[in-house]
């Protein structure tokens, strides 16, 4: 591991679940901060915005600069203002994000399905009824294109494994007869762009995830090392697919400083 220079993290069933702070998780990124390896924390939470998960991470004992911290809404602003500039947006999501949406035209479900350019999938919650489910549905029947943040399935938060995003998406896509522009992981765009904040290169880097695909698979796909965890969303089960092995496989957060070799340093 000696030339590893940076370290990715996921958040949500990696640090913590229910935004309180998984055993040891503080203290292991102590170590990690104290041996001098810097990290950037790469989220597909859309529930809250950026300056929210950055107070959330500092209040369950971590510390964390909102610089550091990569949203899927952040990325999904940004790749609306590149590709649709001006376009007219209908959002479903769980949670005010708006703050993190600048340059985008966000519209309430009184506009006419004809009138929406881009349907917007955001965190599923309680607001993803059957009403805005089909509100979603006619923009893209409309012609609107559809763009998810994530596509993840599950999330765990204290009450165990609940539905999320991925399986609304997937839904609009058979009913509508069309395919999403996926923004947060497991898209490239995340991972690309926290490498260039650190200023490394794939190889130099490690990605700590509890979601196989979206975490460890994709940045096994950049060259990045990928660090499998046992908490959060991950089933044992996952392990004996036909995809890709992780690199490491690892009881939890906790057992990083361990895995790079700072517990020996020290």
């Amino acid at each position: 591991m000696a030339v590893l220079k940076a370290l990715l993290i996921d958040i949500d069933g990696v640090l913590v679940t229910s935004w309180a702070a998984l055993p040891g998780a503080v203290d292991a990124l102590r170590s990690v901060r104290e041996a001098g390896v810097p990290v950037r924390f790469l989220t597909n939470t859309t529930s809250r915005t950026q300056a929210e998960i950055t107070g959330s991470l500092n209040a369950a004992g971590f510390v964390a600069a909102p610089d550091e911290v990569l949203t899927a809404t952040a990325a999904a602003a940004a790749y609306l203002r590149r590709v649709h500039p001006g376009a007219r947006c209908l959002l479903v999501n769980s949670g005010d994000v708006s703050a993190d949406l600048p340059g985008v035209t966000l519209v309430g479900p009184e506009v006419s399905p004809h009138d929406v350019d881009v349907v917007i999938i955001g965190g599923a919650g309680e607001e993803f009824s059957y009403a805005a489910m089909n509100r979603a549905l006619a923009g893209l029947l409309e012609g609107a294109a559809l763009v998810a943040m994530h596509r993840n399935l599950l999330w765990r938060t204290s009450a165990g494994l609940q539905l999320d995003t991925g399986a609304y998406v997937l839904g609009l896509e058979r009913a509508a007869g069309v395919e999403a522009t996926v923004v947060g992981k497991p898209a490239a765009a995340m991972f690309d762009e926290a490498l260039a904040s650190l200023g490394v290169e794939a190889g130099e880097s490690a990605m700590v995830g509890d979601d196989l695909d979206s975490d460890v698979r994709a940045a096994q796909r950049l060259g990045i090392v990928g660090v499998q965890v046992r908490t959060g969303k991950f089933r044992a089960v996952q392990l004996d697919d036909s995809g890709e092995a992780p690199d490491v496989v690892l009881d939890a957060f906790a057992d990083v400083p361990a895995w790079l070799g700072l517990d020996e340093a020290a």
